[in-house]
């Protein structure tokens, strides 16, 4: 996995160089001490792994990840947990306080390698698979559901119930886990607890989304990636120009 740090301390940044090359499946091919630098650097390059810390003059590292529209596995790497839970309303997989110990690093970097391999092997599956279905298991069985009757899936920690248009099916599966094996075409998070099929939605206002009978919060965080993917480019917009030869 290709990786990058950045923190304004160079000892911390020694520090993650050296755990990292301890991990055979880690691959540092930066390390910067200020957002700008890294962002220039991730303009032209792609890497799968970002360690960052929070603290930084300019731009926090919070305030850097909200700007990004696709994020990489992210780890933040900080002194302050006061900040973990605002860290993981921006997707971060994990957060590790400093001084780092090796055992929590190694932790964080497992975690990271699992999903990048769950994503890797979803992104397979998409392109080699032309099922219109997929299978969960519930209440002993395993139960068809096509892609086209999902209305929403709502998140329960470690569980969802996903709502088509002739039932729920509750499942023992966690929200980030079903949104890697979704035809991301179709389906879209919309706030830390949903995600909906976009082929369903009768109406969107500032921060709602109507599907049905229900109305459902669009997230501050999740709200630019929904209007840029599902309803710039699908608008239909007036041309004065062409108004005016009428």
């Amino acid at each position: 996995m290709r990786c990058i740090v950045i923190d304004d301390e160079p000892f911390a940044r020694e520090g993650m160089k050296i755990n990292i090359e301890k991990i055979d499946f880690l691959e540092l091919v930066g390390s910067f001490s200020n957002v700008i630098d890294a962002n220039n650097f991730l303009n032209t390059n792609e890497i799968d792994l970002l360690f960052i810390d929070i603290e930084m003059p300019d731009i926090t590292g919070l305030e850097y990840l909200a700007t990004l529209k696709k994020k990489p596995l992210t780890i933040l790497a900080t002194a302050y947990p006061q900040y973990a839970l605002e860290g993981f309303e921006l997707g971060v997989i994990d957060y590790i306080v400093k001084p780092i110990v090796f055992t929590r690093f190694l932790s964080a970097v497992n975690r990271a390698k699992e999903i990048f391999d769950l994503e890797q092997k979803c992104s397979y599956q998409m392109v080699e698979k032309a099922n219109n279905y997929f299978y969960v298991r519930s209440n002993w069985r395993n139960i068809k559901i096509k892609y086209d009757e999902v209305k929403y899936i709502k998140g329960l920690k470690d569980y969802v119930i996903i709502y088509t248009v002739n039932e729920h099916i509750m499942t023992a599966v966690n929200l980030k886990t079903i949104h890697l094996q979704l035809p991301k075409i179709n389906f879209i998070r919309i706030n830390k607890s949903y995600i909906i099929n976009v082929n369903f939605v009768d109406s969107v206002s500032q921060e709602m989304i109507q599907i049905g009978n229900e109305e459902l919060i669009l997230s501050g965080i999740y709200k630019d990636e929904f209007y840029t993917n599902f309803i710039e480019k699908n608008i239909i917009k007036r041309y004065f120009k062409e108004d005016s030869e009428d």
